[in-house]
Parts: structure tokens; sequence; C-alpha cells
């Protein structure tokens, strides 16, 4: 099996600017015993594509209901590939839970991003048979899976991204 990446962590800072962003104002403890407790991507088996993320907060989705969680986790990957997240299957199944852009596609150039390529996930509850979906902090909530991609014989963009989600449609 070829290996062509490596997760790291954010900086404390770069997570805490996030993490208020999307929860609002934390104490500097739990914070930091948040940032602590953030565990790398890991595949479960062997035979497993998907590498899952670890939820750094437990959280509870009525049907209906979104979240955007502040991963902690960047992703340093060779060129050529692309990291593609969806929601853990079980969830999924379960739950009907969704990645609210459906797929969540990491470029090996946003780990250079201002934001030090922080990973979101936004998800939301779908359930149309009214279940609530409760994660608990360190339970895995989606997979990533690394997949190598190609582009056209005339393609020559030399265009450098500098920014996070949607960056590279802006002029």
């Amino acid at each position: 099996m070829r290996r062509v990446a490596r997760f790291h962590k954010v900086s404390y800072e770069q997570f805490a600017k996030d993490w208020e962003d999307s929860f609002g104002t934390t104490s500097e403890e739990e914070m930091i015993m948040i940032y602590d407790n953030i565990m790398l991507p890991r595949r479960a088996t062997a035979g497993s594509a998907g590498y899952d993320f670890f939820s750094p907060v437990g959280f509870s989705l009525l049907p209906g209901e979104t979240i955007k969680i502040p991963t902690g986790i960047r992703v340093e990957m060779e060129d050529d590939w692309v990291l593609k997240c969806y929601p853990r299957s079980g969830l999924g199944f379960k739950f009907r839970l969704q990645l609210n852009n459906t797929v969540g596609i990491i470029d090996s150039d946003y780990f250079y991003s201002d934001n030090e390529g922080h990973i979101f996930s936004k998800i939301t509850n779908d359930s149309n048979e009214g279940r609530n979906v409760d994660i608990e902090a360190g339970s895995g909530f989606m997979q990533g899976i690394f997949v190598e991609y190609g582009i056209t014989v005339d393609d020559d963009v030399t265009d450098i991204r500098n920014g996070g989600f949607g960056s590279t449609s802006r002029a």
C-alpha cells in the first residue's frame, strides 16, 4: 500500500480561534482539555479504506439540526492526491447523518492555508424517522479516504491557494 499522507493537529491557537467561531467562548482550562484530547484520524482495521475522524466534544443532534465541528486536524499529503470526507457509514445508515456539502474535498495544497489547513465538518441529522444522533467525545463521526486524481492534458493552472472553504473560486 502506498503511503501518501500524514495527519497533524493544528496549533492550539488556530484550534481555539476556530472553536470560538463555532461554539462561542470557552474557558481556557476547558479549551486546553479539548485540544489535548484530540486524536489523529486512524483506520480501524488493516482492510479499512477510511480514516476515522474523532469528535473533540460530545454532541446531540435532533432531526434537522446542524453542527459545525472544528476537528483540530490538518493533513499533509502528496501532490495529485485528495482526501474525500464522508460521514461514518453506520451513522449515515442508522441516522441519515449527512455532511452539508455531501462530500468534503481536502486538496493537498490546503495544508499550507492561512488557517493551517484546519479540517471542519458541518453535519446535519437528516433523519426522516425522528431519530436523535448522540456522539460522545472521542467517537468516530466522519471518515476520510485518500484518492489519487489526474488532470487534463491542457491544464496550465499555476494559481496558489490561500484560504479555506471556497477559496479556490475567488477571483
